[in-house]
């Protein structure tokens, strides 16, 4: 049987990097999987994913939805309820970066960040606790950063946000722990996504790697091996953790 046979998952922000890897081995799984996009751009990206997804024999739609708007959280949980039936598996994975300065951020800058990155986490899960609390059983995975454990020069929106999660998701995980819902973040380190492009050559990504231990940067299917471990009854009695997948860039 397969890991998530069965199971119900959303993830926001699915429709490139990391979101659509998690979304790809949650279905090879077995699970069904509404996910999100919110431009018009990834329209096209989204939809050939939904494609790819439900051709691998589960259940899969696209919503176009922003993650870091109550109402529309709110609406989106709701017609993945009446198309699905349920929420299993909640994983919160929209995010931005608007890295610069201190000194040059303006407060519009540092907001934008904390909307996606964070409100949108209280969001989406504030509205999947409803049915999972119900059902007496779900998952909720927060995508934070190790970022948000060791901060970083000139990402400081980026490092609050992320260090925002991991708080919230200790807390959670306390408060629904006896309703056998389990919260857990996974704080990635540098992964090979449109948002690191710029790394990924020349000599900005030797000097990231020269600090990894395991000298390369993550793929975005190391994060989503994580992310179904935790997902699964594999990771049955593990709840309120931060679990770094950085190649040892934080020892």
């Amino acid at each position: 049987m397969k890991l998530l046979e069965g199971k119900t998952a959303i993830i926001t922000g699915a429709a490139r990097g990391i979101g659509e890897a998690i979304a790809i081995k949650f279905a090879e799984q077995g699970a069904n999987v509404a996910f999100t996009f919110v431009s018009d751009s990834s329209a096209e990206k989204a939809k050939t994913l939904e494609e790819k997804l439900t051709g691998m024999g589960v259940k899969a739609k696209a919503y176009q939805s922003n993650a870091g708007n109550f109402a529309a959280c709110e609406a989106f949980v709701n017609d993945v309820l009446t198309e699905f039936g349920a929420v299993d598996i909640c994983v919160n994975n929209a995010g931005i970066s608007k890295d610069n300065l201190l000194l040059r951020m303006s407060p519009e800058q540092f907001e934008e960040v904390i909307q996606v990155n964070l409100n949108s986490v209280f969001y989406m899960t504030k509205q999947v606790i409803k049915p999972m609390m119900k059902a007496r059983n779900g998952v909720i995975l927060n995508m934070s950063s190790i970022i948000g454990e060791m901060g970083n020069a000139g990402q400081s929106s980026y490092a609050a946000s992320k260090a925002g999660v991991i708080g919230f998701t200790k807390s959670v995980a306390k408060e629904l722990g006896s309703r056998n819902i389990r919260c857990n973040a996974i704080a990635p380190g540098f992964v090979e996504t449109d948002m690191t492009s710029y790394l990924k050559d020349g000599e900005g990504a030797d000097k990231y790697k020269a600090g990894i231990p395991l000298g390369r940067f993550a793929s975005a299917e190391d994060i989503a091996n994580v992310t179904l471990f935790l997902a699964s009854d594999m990771g049955s009695y593990i709840t309120g953790q931060t679990i770094s997948v950085c190649g040892g860039l934080n020892i």
